[in-house]
């Protein structure tokens, strides 16, 4: 078959190898439809990731296929089957999945290769996060359930309540799913700590006012085919936390939620919240990087600020569910779509800001 290897920073190679038996558990899936993804950019340009992966490694993590091969002891599923798997599955016995909290799992099981004609998925993620596509619902479509899932995942930990003002930075593929999902009220508390799913619910909608900060005038106007109150290109605000502050009475974001990964725009984050904020630090910086935080201002200003990583199970049935509901056009993140001998064209694209994401057909 053929397959994406990655060696190291910015060396991706197409190779030929051998199709994939499935063991005991496993099972083997033709890819119909891989989707590029803003953390696969990364690692490409990094040339690794702190928890996912390490060169030389097959390389992708979103996908929808149809299951091809059954290892022995797999009952619930059968050839043919349309499915989507998730890029991990937590242990379900380790410290920190007998306290629920799954995405820390100490034994999470993490499997890549997506961009490739064939992928075999692990035992425990077909046990925990493999689960079938709605027969209407485009494969393009359904691999973004894992993405997705992390955004949920990242909300149920922001602390949002009715009314609150969100600001968004980063216009790349999370932080559009950010303003979806938030448009649609997911996430949302509602008075005695209920949270709202909001799945393609009208009636939830405008619950929040979400703030987005981008450097792509186009991307930005998706964030607000996809809800985005209102949007503002940071190239062109000379004082962001200013201008923040000028649109929420003098305070700062309730909520403010960076999607970039750097270091510089966590701490832009955190000067953009008011006082008893909470701030969701999501994207993944580079090894090693560190930030400078107020004292000041964490304690007097009661800050929360949250590292959030990965999803969990739930929050990956949610995310298909959603998908599935087309309550909103998640299409419009797809710039384009591409045969497996272009991924890497794809991902000069994406770095180039001229491709949200790609949708690869191996």
């Amino acid at each position: 078959m053929l397959a994406a290897v990655l060696y190291g920073q910015e060396d991706l190679r197409l190779e030929q190898l051998a199709e994939p038996t499935p063991a005991d558990g496993e099972v083997v899936i033709r890819v119909a439809m891989a989707t590029t993804c803003g953390t696969d950019l990364k690692v490409w340009r990094r040339g690794g990731h702190a928890k996912m992966l390490k060169p030389p490694t097959l390389f992708g993590h979103e996908a929808a296929g149809q299951i091809v091969a059954l290892g022995d002891g797999v009952t619930n599923w059968q050839v043919g089957d349309r499915v989507v798997a998730n890029n991990s599955a937590p242990c379900m016995n380790c410290f920190f999945c007998c306290k629920q909290e799954y995405s820390l799992c100490s034994n999470l099981t993490f499997n890549n290769g997506t961009f490739a004609q064939y992928q075999k998925i692990p035992a425990p993620i077909v046990q925990h996060n493999l689960l079938p596509i709605p027969n209407d619902l485009p494969d393009a479509l359904a691999a973004m359930t894992e993405p997705l899932a992390c955004v949920l995942h990242g909300i149920s930990r922001a602390n949002v309540k009715p009314g609150d003002r969100i600001v968004i930075l980063g216009d790349g593929a999370i932080g559009l799913m950010f303003v979806a999902a938030l448009s649609l009220g997911y996430g949302v508390k509602r008075e005695g700590g209920e949270t709202d799913p909001g799945l393609a619910q009208p009636s939830v909608r405008n619950l929040v006012e979400v703030l987005m900060l981008g450097g792509s005038d186009s991307r930005l106007a998706v964030g607000e085919a996809l809800g985005a109150a209102k949007t503002f290109n940071y190239r062109r605000v000379a004082d962001v936390p200013a201008l923040v502050k000028s649109l929420t009475d003098g305070w700062g974001a309730d909520v403010v939620i960076e999607a970039t990964g750097v270091p510089s725009a966590w701490e832009l984050a955190i000067a953009c919240a008011r006082p008893g904020a909470t701030v969701n630090l999501f994207g993944g910086c580079p090894r090693d990087t560190t930030i400078t935080v107020s004292t000041e201002q964490l304690h007097y200003g009661e800050l929360t600020l949250k590292g959030v990583f990965h999803s969990t199970p739930f929050y990956v049935c949610q995310a298909l569910n959603l998908l599935a509901s087309r309550s909103l056009p998640f299409e419009l993140l797809i710039t384009d779509q591409r045969p497996l001998k272009d991924l890497e064209q794809a991902f000069w694209d994406m770095r180039d800001r001229t491709a949200i994401k790609v949708a690869i057909v191996p």
